[in-house]
């Protein structure tokens, strides 16, 4: 079930009202029924996957907990357990085509044979995600930061809370278990403060991303069509597509979380307004970021190693996050040019200060932060030409005809052709609503430097927020792309 449509703006009146007209010692089985009635909608076989993991994570933890922290040596097989099953799923799922497509070119090439046969699976919905809830799960009570759960009934809702369940955030048990088991009265500002920031989400997804969907595809399903400012504009627009659709998503995520009285973890922090690469991860996607962090890089050794160490579980720690992504070569480029970034920043940390002092720019403190904000954004940009491309050959091609086209002002401005850049026929409607509407998220993005946006709308006279609100919803219904669109996360 998508949140973009007309089944979830059914499904999810009905199950907060349930769920508040429902005995406190009950509501973890209305939510529980609505969390896999939500997924199974998408396919219901595959629920079946979701309650294995769910059953294997509950008992290991289980077994886990039996033993104290001092006969941590008997957890480990039942740790072990937890983990080949949750990785052997989403290594069958997502990875096995790729690196048995991957084996048989190297064969090919090498003029050897090979029989292993492939197999058409569909990627279950959300399997990056909560396999890596539940890992984190099992981590935690291993090392014991948590106690393991006893309610089979309530550690089934943590994995499948359907609000965070194919998309994230990526929750951990020590935030979301305890308020699932918490009594949540029903509170008329914490339910109309929800319903604000899933409006926001709603708007950030149908007016922005899927807008910005019909001309970045285009470009990107068809890149040697166009050059120069086309394919820049494109990468530009999916910089804000993917941002908007994923955001929006999570907007939308905490919000129905909120009005049931739940909180979830912030997942983006106006990740483009950040300084250095290290700055943008804190922004964005944080609740994968942390789990890398968590779970990968500080087991590695973090950065309580010797440098070149160091600068290894950077580097590998993005490489698996870009694997992580997507079975494809370019999730990995992608992955490992942000590893890239990350180290190059330490190690060219006291240069680039040194550039920046000579040129005047830290006498200038706001001018300097905003170079420093454009240096990245154009890092990013750069590399999500990998992320979205459909193959490394046509990212490549992006890369070089966006790079000849800004060496090259004839090229670049011969580029711009805009029956090319706007592909349809009501093109200039939708280039318009998406630019105007990037206008309007940016100025709230720049107000809620200052305070928090939604209780400002809220301090307003009854008549000022519901004419806002009457004008947003007509815009939406108006301008909006309601194809139905899934979310780009959905994919991972």
């Amino acid at each position: 079930m998508l949140f973009n449509s007309i089944e979830f703006f059914i499904f999810f009146p009905v199950v907060v009202t349930l769920y508040f007209l429902t005995p406190f010692n009950r509501r973890w089985l209305v939510l529980l029924l609505a969390s896999y009635y939500f997924y199974a909608s998408w396919r219901p076989a595959y629920t079946l996957i979701l309650i294995g993991s769910t059953l294997v994570d509950y008992f290991c933890g289980r077994a886990m907990g039996r033993y104290t922290d001092d006969e941590k040596q008997r957890r480990k097989p039942f740790l072990y357990l937890s983990l080949l099953s949750n990785l052997g799923i989403l290594g069958l799922f997502k990875y096995y085509n790729f690196f048995n497509d991957s084996a048989r070119e190297v064969a090919s090439a090498l003029n050897m044979g090979y029989a292993v046969p492939a197999f058409e699976l569909l990627l279950p919905m959300g399997i990056s995600f909560y396999t890596f809830q539940t890992m984190s799960y099992s981590l935690d009570v291993y090392h014991g930061r948590i106690k393991p759960e006893r309610h089979l009934g309530v550690f089934a809702l943590f994995v499948t809370f359907f609000p965070q369940l194919v998309a994230g955030p990526i929750e951990r048990a020590g935030n979301l278990l305890g308020q699932l088991k918490s009594h949540h009265e029903f509170s008329y500002e914490r339910v109309v403060g929800g319903l604000r920031r899933m409006g926001w989400g709603f708007f950030k997804k149908i007016m922005i991303a899927d807008n910005l969907a019909l001309m970045v595809n285009q470009v990107y399903n068809n890149p040697t069509d166009y050059e120069g400012i086309s394919l820049i504009i494109a990468t530009v627009f999916f910089a804000f597509q993917i941002y908007c659709d994923f955001s929006g998503y999570s907007d939308i995520a905490i919000g129905a979380a909120q009005v049931m009285g739940f909180r979830l973890m912030e997942n983006f922090r106006r990740p483009y307004y950040s300084k250095s690469i290290s700055e943008f991860w804190s922004r964005w996607h944080i609740s994968l970021s942390s789990w890398f962090r968590d779970y990968l890089y500080i087991p590695l050794g973090g950065n309580r190693v010797v440098k070149w160490r160091w600068y290894y579980n950077l580097f590998i720690t993005f490489l698996v996050s870009g694997l992580w992504h997507g079975a494809n070569w370019t999730f990995v480029v992608w992955g490992a040019l942000h590893g890239f970034y990350l180290v190059f920043a330490i190690v060219t940390a006291k240069q680039r200060d040194a550039l920046a002092n000579s040129l005047g720019l830290t006498r200038w403190p706001q001018l300097y932060k905003w170079v420093q904000v454009l240096s990245v954004f154009t890092l990013v940009l750069f590399s999500w030409v990998f992320f979205r491309a459909n193959s490394l050959a046509d990212a490549l091609y992006i890369l070089q005809s966006s790079v000849a086209g800004i060496g090259n002002i004839r090229q670049l401005l011969a580029g711009i052709d805009l029956q090319h850049l706007l592909f349809m026929d009501q093109g200039f409607k939708v280039f318009a609503v998406s630019v105007i509407s990037i206008l309007i998220m940016e100025t709230v993005h720049l107000l809620q430097r200052h305070g928090s946006v939604s209780q400002l709308i809220g301090q307003r006279p009854a008549v000022v927020r519901w004419g806002l609100y009457y004008a947003a919803i007509v815009a939406v219904l108006l301008l909006g792309q309601f194809g139905h669109q899934e979310f780009i996360y959905f994919q991972f």
